[in-house]
């Protein structure tokens, strides 16, 4: 069990950085204007959360039963989540100019 939620946290680290390290949109097509916007990266992010986040509700289900979760799990994750986004953020915006 410990090495599944290990290599579920490795998959996090690597899915929320995505968004930042890749220039195609939604990882399939390249921009028109050449970069793609801001907005675009948020909204990766934001699907790869919810992705990540349903690779966990699998491997929960598979190990035992499923415990209820309030409002308050999902936005500590979700904050969890946008940290473990943050080297790929400074890669694009603050180091590499």
């Amino acid at each position: 069990m410990n090495t599944t939620i290990a290599t579920l946290l490795v998959i996090a680290l690597v899915a929320a950085n995505l968004p930042f390290l890749l220039e195609r949109i939604l990882f399939v097509s390249a921009p028109k204007g050449g970069q793609k916007g801001f907005a675009w990266r948020v909204l990766e992010l934001v699907l790869l959360y919810f992705l990540v986040g349903g690779m966990g509700f699998l491997l929960a289900k598979k190990i035992g039963p499923l415990q209820h979760q309030g409002w308050e799990f999902y936005a500590v994750t979700a904050c969890v989540f946008i940290v473990m986004a943050y080297p790929g953020f400074v890669y694009r915006y603050l180091w590499r100019r």
